[in-house]
């Protein structure tokens, strides 16, 4: 008797293909995450400075605040927008582990979230599993730091509202609207949305979330502006790219010092606020750039925004007076969705990310105290790292303007033309 023959249709055999060729990511997501439980479990310890103190210590001290009804209102380490409660009180729903523990549970169920996303991203028609490995790769390059900070959570938003994309355009703006409240940095997620109506629903609903939120959280306590004056009286942190100057000029004779200031390690002394005010007006020049190019922008493709969401980040993390190495998360994330899409001209910027993210675990915390010093170990370090990380952004920049300003191509899908409301959502890329 003949056996039956099943034929499969070509749909099923891409989904069973893709199967396949999720396993091994997987399985190195998985392996690497726990070594990064293990690390930020103390079972393995790395040299340097505990890292696992800010959630322990800091993050746990601000909990019991919370927990009384108002913000920290006299601590100047408390420097976020008013929804970071949230994340700060998020152990409480695993009240069968300790603070600390249940921080880090989350954190890997964050990192979790994003890994899936972009691996079904990655599976999609004309899309690249790329994205799904610089996630792989970037999170713990950075170190038991990634899940002891909640930047990862603010990143995971991040993921989810750029995937969401201009299909579902309230969805991202209320993503990025929480996400806003949160870390601010967010909000330049919607800056490469496609004119029309993408624009209006995308950050008109933002808006509406963020102010809402805002409302909420000043109306159930106090305090709820007070990151605001914290933020605004911070200096020049000893990682950032001005401080460079400072860890070169101390080699000849400048005498400023080192200090712990505002939750963080600061240049204090003669020309300090010059450098700190530099860079400000470097951030400000930065989004006056990206203004120009939202507004001669011409061919808004599949990737446009995520490409300028990245190039946008990546400005404002590398002219800040504080590149905290969590900050890397951030980039990570961003170029990960940029890597989803098969024909994405940001493979160079995000692999200049990832080498940046590795040699900030060498920063921090492995050889913090060469930091500190300012040793050419130390300064070798961060010119190593803010120098890849201004590559990143230079590349960045000039790639966007390129595909969309000076010479727009078609990418993945057709551009999207500024009357974008009067075409049906299936034209939408």
């Amino acid at each position: 008797m003949t056996p039956a023959v099943t034929y499969e249709s070509d749909e099923d055999e891409a989904v069973m293909a893709g199967a396949h060729g999720t396993r091994f990511p997987v399985a190195v997501w998985a392996l690497t995450r726990a070594a990064l439980l293990l690390c930020v479990f103390k079972v393995v310890t790395l040299p340097g400075p505990d890292v696992t103190g800010d959630v322990a210590v800091i993050y746990q001290g601000w909990y019991e605040v919370l927990k009384t009804g108002t913000y920290p209102l006299d601590d100047v380490t408390w420097q976020y927008p008013p929804a970071a409660a949230l994340a700060i009180v998020s152990p409480a729903v695993l009240p069968f582990l300790g603070y600390a523990s249940a921080f880090f549970v989350l954190a890997l169920l964050c990192d979790a979230m994003a890994f899936g996303l972009l691996l079904y991203a990655g599976r999609r028609t004309g899309r690249s599993m790329g994205g799904a490995w610089v996630w792989v790769a970037g999170v713990p390059l950075l170190g038991p730091t990634a899940y002891a900070r909640y930047d990862l959570m603010v990143t995971a938003v991040a993921v989810a509202a750029l995937l969401a994309g201009v299909r579902r355009p309230r969805l991202m703006g209320a993503l990025a609207g929480l996400g806003a409240l949160l870390k601010v940095w967010p909000v330049l997620l919607l800056v490469g949305t496609p004119r029309g109506r993408v624009t209006r629903w995308s950050w008109g609903t933002a808006a509406v979330v963020a102010a809402v939120l805002l409302a909420v959280c000043s109306a159930a306590m106090p305090g709820a502006l007070a990151f605001l004056t914290f933020q605004r009286d911070r200096g020049t942190e000893i990682e950032s790219l001005g401080a460079l100057v400072f860890q070169v000029a101390r080699h000849f004779g400048w005498n400023g010092s080192v200090l712990l200031n505002y939750g963080s390690v600061e240049f204090v002394g003669p020309y300090v606020p010059l450098v700190s005010n530099a860079a400000l007006a470097l951030t400000v020049l930065s989004f006056g750039w990206l203004l120009v190019w939202r507004l001669r922008a011409r061919g808004f493709g599949a990737g446009t925004p995520y490409d300028a969401a990245f190039a946008a980040v990546l400005l404002f993390t590398t002219t800040s007076r504080v590149i905290s190495p969590q900050y890397m998360l951030w980039l990570v994330g961003l170029a990960a969705v940029c890597l989803t899409l098969r024909a994405s001209r940001m493979a160079l910027p995000a692999w200049l990310v990832v080498a940046a993210t590795a040699v900030t675990l060498l920063e921090f915390p492995l050889l913090f105290s060469h930091v500190v010093a300012g040793d050419p170990t130390g300064v070798l370090l961060l010119a190593v790292r803010n120098g890849l990380l201004v590559a990143a952004t230079l590349t960045a920049c000039a790639r966007l303007w390129r595909d969309t300003v000076s010479g727009p191509r078609d990418r993945e899908a057709p551009a999207v033309r500024p009357d974008a409301g009067a075409q049906s959502r299936a034209n939408v890329p």
